[in-house]
This record gives C-alpha cells, structure tokens and sequence, in this order.
C-alpha cells in the first residue's frame, strides 16, 4: 500500500485541488496522511465552494455543483479533520509526497522552509513529488546538495499560466471559518507572486515549463517528468489525480 503524504494550506485551500487527488489516490487504496501547518483543517476558499463563482480571467464557472457537493460531504464527515503539522512529518514515512493548491498555498506552504527541507529529502530518496497550481512554486525553493540548483532545474514542469494571473484584491474568507480555525484576513493585489516566471528560471536552459492558458476541463495539463507530477490549476485536479495514481501505481 503506497503512504502518501498530502500538504495543503490553512490559509486558502481551493476546494477541488485537494478534494479531486485525495478521492483518486484513497480509490486507489493508497494510505494518505495530510498535513497543515498548524495541524488543523484546511478549509476551502469561500469562492471554491460558490456553484455560480465565474473566474474573472478566464470567464467561466469553475464550480461544477457535483464538485463542490462532494467537498461538502468531506467537511462535514470530517475527512480532512485532524491532519498532521507539517513540522512532525518524516519522509521516512512516506512513499511520495503531494501539495495542493489554492490562492492561500504562497501564504504558507510555497516559501515555508519546513516544506523545502521535506521536499529535499523526499527528491534525495527519489520518491515521487506532486504539486497543482501555485503549490507547484514551492518546488522551486527546495535545493539539491550537489550543485544548489533547485530540484526541478533541467526538468519539464507545469506551471499556472501568467496569463491567468490578475491584479484585482485578493481576499482570503474561508468556508466554515472559527476563532479556532480563521484563515486570514490579508488582502493580496492579485496573487501573492507570478508563478510561471519563477518555475522558467528554476528550470533553467535545460528545462522546460508548460504553461497552457487554453487549457479547460476537457483540455487538462499535468505532466510526468521522473519524480515530478505537476499540473496547472483547478480545471487539471482531476488530471492531477489520475495522474499520481497512475505513476503511483507503477512505481
């Protein structure tokens, strides 16, 4: 049975980049074991769970009401209650290791140093590392000893296309939010970086990143490239799911 460790934020889940991989890879009986950085539940943007939210980029409903059904249950059931912190996770426990996405995910997960040292030992094991969306950014972060190049350097890496990225107010509510668990009430012109020029220069000469702003449901992008499974934002989860299981199972 392949273990799993699944990293996603407290500050700014989007629902379906956790909720598609995490019923593909328990389908495929893998042992999963989320984590937070505070060790509580990572609850899903308010626009995540909204059936009528249009994205503003791309014009259309990102929500499919079956989607966000089925987040609902989750949170309700308690699915992704009690995840671990991020601080107590152990490599050595695990086959591969997956982050999600979300707006929220450059707040704390992308350039929190606890996940960059994860990510190197996971790469210096040669396990599998997934990532979706913007979580794909902390990728880059993470370093080999050998050279001090990032781990995803000379390799090809899907990224959220620049064209997607807006400059509006970026609020954070959360679905469901307590005293205990709040989220933030930071406000981000836009997204917190632009991702697709960061992953360009980690991959470096070498490398190569996919970047598709004709992307949809019907046209996923997420890619395989030994040990990296990456894929571009909420319309690819599904895609992102298939995936892990699928290089998951063959490892």
């Amino acid at each position: 049975m392949k273990k799993v460790l699944v990293l996603a934020s407290n500050l700014g889940l989007w629902g379906e980049e956790l909720q598609a991989p995490w019923d593909a890879m328990n389908k495929a009986g893998f042992k999963l074991t989320l984590a937070t950085q505070r060790g509580i539940t990572p609850l899903p943007l308010q626009l995540s769970v909204d059936k009528s939210f249009v994205d503003p980029v791309q014009q259309y409903n990102v929500n499919p009401a079956e989607v966000v059904d089925r987040i609902l249950e989750i949170l309700k059931t308690g699915e992704w209650d009690n995840p671990i912190k991020i601080a107590d996770a152990n490599a050595d426990d695990y086959d591969a290791m997956v982050i999600v996405g979300g707006p929220g995910s450059p707040l704390d997960l992308v350039g929190n140093a606890r996940v960059h040292r994860l990510l190197e030992t996971f790469y210096a094991q040669g396990k599998i590392l997934g990532a979706l969306c913007y979580a794909v950014g902390a990728f880059v972060w993470a370093r080999k000893k050998e050279d001090g190049k990032s781990i995803i350097n000379g390799k090809a890496i899907v990224a959220h296309p620049k064209e997607w990225d807006f400059t509006d107010d970026l609020p954070y509510p959360l679905y469901n939010a307590t005293p205990e668990n709040p989220g933030t009430d930071l406000v981000t012109p836009g997204f917190a970086f632009p991702l697709q020029v960061i992953v360009e220069d980690a991959v470096g000469d070498t490398g190569r990143v996919i970047a598709v702003p004709t992307a949809n449901r019907k046209n996923p992008v997420a890619h395989f490239d030994f040990p990296f499974v990456s894929a571009q934002s909420v319309e690819s989860s599904i895609a992102f799911g298939d995936k892990l299981v699928e290089v998951l199972s063959e490892k």
